[in-house]
């Protein structure tokens, strides 16, 4: 999914360059920023759920766990305010870009907006997988499922999780950055 997505940002970026350098500008890379850091700092809370899991410390392991959701939250709440700051401008994806809103000229910036809201809305629903994944583990843990010589289905969840981390590592440069 998301290797064909950048396959035609990328491709229309090269043709309509100055689009893309407009619609960029709508975007707070600060914003971006702070999600980045949060997911970074949740990949590092997976992976201590993990290790502790590996050292049979259940307790450590639901709070790295928990963390690690926690953060996932953090990053779902910022992309709330993202989308709601941009559909109050009329900034919508693709053909639902209000043109009477956005100034006349940046009435052609559905087609980015179309990408921005198909990649990252794609991203955010993948996170929030996680976290259900997360939470699942989690409660599993809780009940005594996982020990040293057991704990698969949480470096399957952790393995989930990191991809998603570094999707997002790919998502906000192109995205916010390279304008």
């Amino acid at each position: 999914m998301f290797g064909g997505l950048f396959i035609g940002y990328i491709i229309y970026h090269t043709m309509y360059p100055e689009m893309f350098a407009e619609g960029a500008k709508y975007l707070d890379w600060k914003l971006g920023f702070v999600n980045t850091l949060v997911l970074i700092f949740s990949s590092f809370t997976m992976a201590l759920g993990i290790y502790f899991n590996q050292k049979n410390q259940p307790k450590k392991a639901v709070m790295a766990l928990g963390a690690t959701v926690l953060c996932g939250a953090i990053f779902m709440v910022i992309k709330y305010f993202e989308y709601t700051h941009k559909f109050h401008l009329g900034i919508y994806p693709g053909q639902m870009l209000n043109l009477e809103m956005v100034k006349p000229v940046h009435q052609n910036l559905g087609l980015y907006f179309g990408f921005y809201f198909c990649m990252s809305g794609l991203h955010g629903l993948h996170v929030l997988i996680g976290m259900c994944l997360i939470t699942w583990v989690m409660i599993r843990n809780i009940r005594g499922d996982f020990h040293s010589n057991y704990y698969t289905p949480i470096e399957g969840v952790g393995i989930f999780w990191h991809i998603i981390d570094l999707i997002w590592i790919f998502l906000f440069p192109l995205l916010y950055l390279v304008g």
